[in-house]
């Protein structure tokens, strides 16, 4: 414990604290929740395009799609498993394992 007579004054920093306009933007700007579920539905919806843009051919899309479709809702596929869609695609199981590897991981869904 800090004593001091009535004489005696403690000095204080009194220099203004600055702090990052990006950061001081984020808690001072209302976001609109609309605007905001739009623009990560536009992002997740855009890296979704890109990984599947990413099969040499349509054949290679159509089972990228397949595997995406598999990993979010396998409802939607109705019931198929890898390895049927490796066969359909014409591609062997560890291929096709990779391509839902790489999806999951792609997206930030691999655990």
């Amino acid at each position: 414990m800090k004593n001091t007579n009535k004489n005696q004054t403690e000095k204080h920093n009194t220099a203004p604290i600055v702090i990052d306009s990006a950061f001081d933007a984020f808690f001072a700007d209302s976001v609109d929740p609309r605007e905001e579920a739009r623009s990560q539905t536009v992002e997740a919806f855009t890296r979704l395009l890109i990984w599947l843009a990413e099969g040499a051919s349509v054949t290679q899309r159509g089972i990228r799609a397949t595997v995406a479709l598999y990993c979010v809702r396998p409802d939607l596929v109705n019931g198929l498993t890898l390895e049927q869609i490796g066969e359909m695609g014409g591609i062997g199981n560890k291929a096709v394992f990779s391509i839902a590897k790489d999806f999951r991981v792609s997206m930030g869904l691999a655990a």
